[in-house]
């Protein structure tokens, strides 16, 4: 078995590599270990807390005890399915702040800034309610879609936010980032639109790729350079041979993992495990970001929120009518507005995220609290703690060694103060008050800061956005594991694109940046210049040195 390239995982970037390589003839063989995507639980968009727990759709995954969260381990989902963790996501869609990519090009990744990127966030999307072409792109394969906002608690979110003195943007993934407003997702004609749907399926029915269902166990690098990768698939290992390239696209978790045990990665560490050094990179697995997040929980006064359908009737009847007609509320992930602020003056761009859902209970739909109540998601985006990833045995079927060190510098535990604060003053506003009933987490006895943090060690939960496993950068720097084409440095014939490379995490959710990085990493493949800069600003605050708002 062999193609002109071999991708390992069908994810976010696996996906868009497969499509853009097949579309321009070439021969592709896309490795995965999950199964179908097929079904309810996975296409209905308000299905999404099933698969994310799931053993047959999800790696699984969780950290070691985490020493500043009071050594608690927490859940890190991973997507073992086609799609990848676009298949088991909340489907939320942020592009980042425009800063995000400045800062890369900064770090390093030359060509990656927010002139050169926007072009690729517009080749990818068809938008649906967008600010328009200038930002937005009009015929991609991935449709962008918004919900109706029809419950009332969507539009009083945003009206606090204005009430309490933040600006409106009717477009986060446009010119302006900062504000409260609608929230897009990757939902199409009422389905979970994953890249599976949008890029891996129009691919495989041009007959360019081949999908083939195994576990990856290594890369197999000859004289230096990459021709195949080993795999299990039932019987004993063989090799899928790569005429032209390998590329890692298997997550930031798998993919630091894949590396290190083909032989690349930090020296001692490798010799550790007794695997034959191939390339002694020692970025690889470090860097390990994420986002932390809280659910500001309220009781209700009104009934107004989905809890009237928590419960096994109400659950069947939403599914009954998604089932049969495409619509209702199945057809939404009931993210549907949502806001992105700074925490303080002299913070350039937002810094602090949130996801609004008019219902109180956990992102996994685990202990929903009794009655009436809904929350907002927040935490902040850009923590300085870092992390690793490092391998477990030699064995590749044993999961990675997953430390993040949450909240180890302390500016993260300022941050998540401002977030407590300035989120019981939006919902103190009169839009939002006549709504509120009482505070149910973190609750009205939680005030001064070692409260606060007491709460934060016990709650916090991660947002599922892990990156920086395999940083992108500069060949002369001894942490850069991929140069800006994305080639694995130290090795022939090897890429990796995935939200590894991500030198700084971004602003928001990951699958659209992950998806982007796959876009722009398949004209790197095939030799193409990049696509032409557009110079369209991302708006910054014009009092950000003076004004928190």
């Amino acid at each position: 078995m062999h193609a002109d390239y071999v991708i390992i995982g069908a994810g976010s970037a696996g996906c868009a590599m497969a499509y853009r390589l097949a579309e321009a003839g070439r021969r592709v063989v896309v490795i995965e270990h999950g199964g179908s995507d097929a079904g309810p639980f996975i296409q209905m968009p308000a299905a999404l807390s099933y698969p994310m727990g799931m053993g047959l759709y999800d790696w699984g995954l969780e950290s070691e005890p985490e020493p500043h969260l009071g050594g608690r381990r927490l859940a890190t989902p991973r997507g073992k399915v086609v799609g990848g963790s676009s298949s088991i996501n909340g489907m939320v869609y942020v592009r980042g702040h425009g800063r995000d990519f400045d800062t890369w090009a900064e770090m390093g990744a030359d060509g990656w800034g927010y002139a050169d990127v926007l072009p690729y966030f517009k080749r990818m999307e068809t938008s649906h309610g967008g600010s328009g072409p200038e930002y937005r792109g009009t015929d991609g394969p991935l449709h962008i879609t918004r919900g109706p906002r029809s419950n009332p608690l969507f539009d009083a979110f945003i009206r606090s936010g204005e009430q309490a003195g933040y600006p409106v943007t009717q477009d986060y993934n446009g010119a302006q980032q900062e504000g409260f407003g609608p929230m897009e997702a990757t939902i199409w004609k009422g389905r979970r639109w994953s890249a599976a749907n949008a890029y891996l399926k129009p691919a495989m029915a041009s007959g360019n790729v081949h999908l083939v269902r195994a576990f990856a166990r290594r890369v197999v690098i000859e004289n230096g350079h990459a021709s195949g990768v080993e795999v299990d698939q039932g019987a004993a290992p063989f090799v899928i041979k790569a005429k032209r390239e390998v590329i890692v696209a298997a997550s930031s978790l798998n993919s630091p993992k894949i590396l290190m045990l083909s032989g690349i990665g930090p020296a001692a560490h490798l010799a550790q495990h007794g695997i034959p050094l191939v390339a002694d990179r020692p970025g690889v697995g470090a860097n390990l970001q994420d986002h932390l997040e809280i659910y500001f929980q309220f009781a209700a006064s009104k009934p107004v929120t989905l809890f009237k359908y928590w419960n096994l009737w109400g659950k069947a009847t939403i599914g009954a009518q998604w089932l049969f007609t495409g619509k209702g509320l199945g057809a939404s992930n009931q993210f549907e507005s949502c806001a992105f602020i700074r925490s303080k003056p002299g913070v350039e761009y937002p810094d602090i995220q949130y996801h609004f859902l008019p219902i109180a209970v956990r992102y996994d739909g685990r202990a929903a609290a009794e009655g009436h109540g809904f929350q907002a998601h927040v935490g902040p985006m850009r923590s300085k703690s870092r992390g690793s990833v490092s391998l477990r045995s030699a064995d590749p079927k044993d999961n990675p060694v997953i430390r993040f060190n949450y909240m180890s510098d302390p500016t993260d535990w300022e941050d998540f103060r401002a977030c407590i604060r300035l989120t019981r003053e939006i919902f103190a506003q009169s839009a939002m008050a006549g709504f509120v009933k009482s505070e149910i987490q973190p609750g009205l006895g939680v005030q001064s800061d070692d409260e606060i943090d007491a709460f934060l060690r016990e709650h916090v939960e991660s947002a599922y956005h892990p990156c920086g496993t395999a940083r992108m950068g500069r060949r002369g720097d001894p942490m850069a594991v991929v140069d800006p084409e994305c080639r694995v440095i130290g090795v022939e014939g090897l890429r990796l694109a995935d939200s590894s490379v991500f030198p700084q995490v971004t602003n928001g959710n990951l699958n659209a940046p992950s998806i982007m990085v796959g876009e722009k990493a398949a004209d790197h493949i095939l030799g193409r210049a990049p696509l032409t800069p557009l110079n369209q600003q991302a708006w910054i605050n014009p009092n950000w040195r003076t004004a928190q708002r």
